[in-house]
């Protein structure tokens, strides 16, 4: 008897289908297209939270998860025995004006509330970031202490790997059984867009690099609009662009080039780094920018998990939970603005 179907087998899919397993329930996951096959099997990695201001039930939800998902990557890897490359190390942040420079130091103040003191943001000066720190157009930089780095691509192998253990598997078919949650990313957000005949959720197609540089145990960083995250594997990903129009969603084009180049000119030790991949896919947006969480507005009965979009790594572990609350012991927590309705 399976207790949870998850058809998905991008981040959301696979860790609901982890935290259902570990409550006990059985679960399958169908995906026909195998793990991580979507814009879950990118290279970026970047686990970062939105600024401590202007604080809402998404932003609250996103510190809630990153600050789960140490425990949460801990516990897939002892059990799968394989990394996520999960590390929360930080990230350093250039200030390019005065003005950014004003609102930075407002910042840190509300984060010492907001955060409630499990993780800070700060600003300070360049010199005392140390030598990877980037240049800063006014000498300083911001710190915070919750971003946190993962590998994308080896994060579902690693959630695969604890699943097989439990005796879960990713299949390409199987009928529905249980209860029944769609974490499909774009092709779930064009179903319901198709249904509707309106448009529900897009797809933004983003481009990003890995190239061939140990920066070692480092704190990411955001400079230039540009995330460059140094990974666990002595990797170093940079990206993204953001899309709305495309013609190929897998291809890459001098928008990369332009992404590396101002990479390396924010970054100067990165020059003369190979380049190693260039990838490229398409992130599912629901139409409220929020994850879209609850009943399945086309399936009676069933649930939805999308609209991850840039930010589905670090909602997962909360994410995971709530619909696990949802679907295993009929306790919804799931925050207004993230219901499909908000999107419909």
């Amino acid at each position: 008897m399976v207790d949870v179907t998850v058809r998905g087998a991008g981040i959301f899919g696979l860790s609901i289908a982890w935290t259902c397993a570990r409550r006990g329930a059985k679960v399958q996951i169908v995906d026909p297209f195998g793990p991580g096959a979507g814009s879950s099997g990118g290279l970026v990695g970047a686990l970062a939270p939105h600024v401590p201001e202007n604080w809402n039930a998404k932003k609250a939800f996103q510190f809630d998860s990153l600050i789960m998902a140490e425990p949460f990557w801990t516990q897939i890897e002892a059990t799968g025995g394989v990394s996520a490359g999960y590390g929360r190390l930080g990230r350093i942040q250039p200030i390019a004006d005065q003005r950014s420079l004003d609102l930075a130091r407002q910042r840190q103040i509300t984060a010492q509330e907001l955060w409630q003191g499990r993780a800070e943001w700060r600003v300070t000066e360049a010199s005392a970031a140390g030598a990877w720190c980037p240049p800063s157009p006014t000498g300083y930089v911001i710190l915070d202490t919750l971003t946190a780095r993962m590998h994308p691509r080896r994060a579902c192998t690693a959630l695969v790997a604890a699943l097989s253990v439990m005796g879960v598997e990713v299949v390409p078919e199987a009928s529905d059984a249980g209860h029944v949650v769609h974490a499909t990313g774009l092709a779930g957000l064009q179903d319901l867009s198709q249904a509707f005949g309106k448009t529900v959720g897009n797809g933004v197609k983003g481009q990003a690099a890995l190239l061939r540089f140990d920066a070692g145990a480092v704190p990411q960083l955001f400079a230039d609009a540009i995330h460059i995250v140094p990974h666990a594997d002595g990797t170093l990903a940079i990206g993204s662009t953001s899309e709305r129009d495309y013609d190929d969603p897998t291809s890459t084009d001098s928008a990369l080039d332009d992404v590396i180049e101002r990479a390396t000119r924010a970054v100067p030790v990165l020059h003369g780094a190979e380049v190693i991949e260039r990838w490229a896919g398409v992130r599912p947006r629901s139409k409220s920018r929020a994850p879209m969480l609850g009943a399945h507005p086309l399936h009676q009965g069933q649930f939805i998990a999308n609209g991850g979009f840039k930010i589905g790594f670090g909602m997962a572990p909360k994410v995971a939970e709530v619909m696990a609350d949802l679907m295993l012991e009929n306790l919804d927590t799931i925050p207004d603005d993230f219901r499909p309705e908000a999107s419909l």
